[in-house]
């Protein structure tokens, strides 16, 4: 068999793609010449293509070595198919490449090694084997992951005895290595704020809400109306959540102001989940919902603070729509394509078009009614937390469940607790609700 020529790292933004790179050249202590895709781009025409063949050339002389090409979508996007979206010199400085790593064989001893965060719009004449034989997913990590990189980045800090590093895993869904890094930064400033010996979970669960939300802003002066509708607005979510069974069970609402937009967001402990039926989005639309419907049935009049709540709402139907092929009318069609990105036209035809924004409004309109239904008829229940919110301002799950009794509904243990732990689902909009189940990206090009 032969050695692999070359390997592209794929995955999310700060999940190591780099330090992966570094790392094994440490390991086979090889030379290791280190680039970034907008290093081949320059004024002058030619000098693209002229750098590609002095790197390879000087990558020969140093062989056994290894090349590693970080953001290769700035010189590897595919090749434009007409003259208005096509670039000559980006092209000219790809075909360079294409022919370096075709000219050396596998006895050369180069490795080269590119990361990317978008695989989609790659050439397909870079990903072919004999070239990047290898893609390699490095993803966010799961909970087991986070709880091994918070033990690596704790080692230089003075923790508490009693800090659980587990449940601090268990907290940070969706975070990546460089975001963990940052939280744990985040808490050793905020423990040396206060004067503390060591960190400990307070300081920890305080870094990660700033992380997540930006600064408090303590200072921010709210009207005492405008406190009352946020703290109706959030305790609306917080009950849609618990009285919905495919919604995301509550773990923290509060109403203190933070960053430049929000001024109160609710965090849930969704499981880690990879597919999502009709019920479960249906669910999480009402839920999202219920901050406005909140509003409404209590004052009479709706406010801008529902803004975060609509778009997300707005993604997650036209992705059901158009995506995901969960509406009768529609069909089971998917309009989703990563290679039409550029297109100024639409893979569909106008009547279509019409089809599928009634569809989806009639899915929100419904969705709507549901959402004001439930809160019409647990009225007292949303008034009491939304009084407690007024007070407080932060309330836990163990604060609701004193206010309104458990949850209705089982939480499902998963089978393996170490591999699959509850999590929580931070938010960040003005006043939240669940995180889609799907690429922002998706959805962005499924919008008609």
């Amino acid at each position: 068999g032969k050695i692999p020529k070359g390997a592209l790292l794929v995955g999310p933004p700060g999940t190591g793609k780099t330090l992966l790179a570094k790392a094994m050249a440490g390991e086979a202590q090889v030379p290791f010449f280190s680039l970034s895709g907008s290093d081949f781009v320059e004024m002058f025409v030619g000098v693209g293509a002229s750098r590609v063949r002095d790197l390879f050339k000087q990558a020969r002389e140093k062989a056994p070595c290894i090349i590693f090409i970080d953001e290769i979508d700035a010189i590897g996007r595919a090749r434009g198919k007409n003259v208005m979206m096509s670039n000559d010199e980006r092209e000219s400085t790809l075909n360079q490449l294409l022919v370096e790593m075709d000219g050396f064989g596998t006895d050369t001893g180069i490795i080269v090694l590119a990361a990317t965060n978008r695989p989609d719009v790659l050439d397909t004449a870079l990903l072919r084997p004999g070239r990047f034989d290898r893609q390699i997913s490095i993803d966010k990590p799961d909970v087991k992951g986070r709880e091994a990189i918070f033990k690596v980045h704790l080692k230089p800090i003075k923790i508490s005895e009693t800090l659980d590093i587990h449940k601090l895993a268990e907290q940070t869904p969706g975070f990546a290595g460089a975001d963990i890094a940052n939280v744990c930064n985040e808490a050793a400033l905020i423990a040396a704020r206060n004067g503390k010996a060591a960190v400990d979970m307070q300081d920890f669960q305080d870094a990660v809400d700033r992380v997540i939300g930006g600064l408090e802003k303590k200072n921010k002066i709210i009207s005492p109306d405008e406190k009352k509708i946020i703290a109706y607005h959030e305790a609306g979510h917080a009950i849609c959540g618990w009285y919905l069974e495919h919604a995301y069970p509550l773990l923290k609402v509060t109403i203190v102001p933070r960053g430049t937009a929000a001024l109160g967001y609710a965090q849930y402990t969704p499981k880690e989940q990879y597919l999502y039926n009709t019920d479960q989005l249906n669910d999480q639309i009402c839920m999202t919902l219920g901050g406005r419907a909140a509003e409404d049935i209590f004052f009479g009049k709706i406010s801008t603070g529902a803004q975060n709540d609509l778009q997300q709402i707005t993604r997650i139907a036209y992705a059901m729509v158009t995506v995901y092929g969960m509406n009768d009318k529609v069909g089971n069609i998917s309009f989703y394509d990563p290679q039409q990105e550029t297109s100024f036209t639409k893979p569909y035809s106008e009547e279509t078009s019409k089809i599928i924004d009634q569809e989806v409004r009639k899915l929100i309109d419904e969705a709507y009614i549901t959402t004001k239904n439930l809160l019409t008829e647990k009225k007292e229940q949303v008034a009491k937390l939304a009084e407690a919110l007024l007070h407080k301002e932060v309330l836990f799950q163990s604060d609701v469940e004193a206010l309104i009794g458990k949850r209705p509904f089982e939480e499902k243990k998963p089978l393996v607790e170490e591999e699959k732990s509850a999590e929580l689902l931070p938010e960040t909009g003005e006043i939240s609700a669940g995180v889609p189940p799907y690429d922002s990206d998706i959805t962005n090009k499924s919008l008609p």
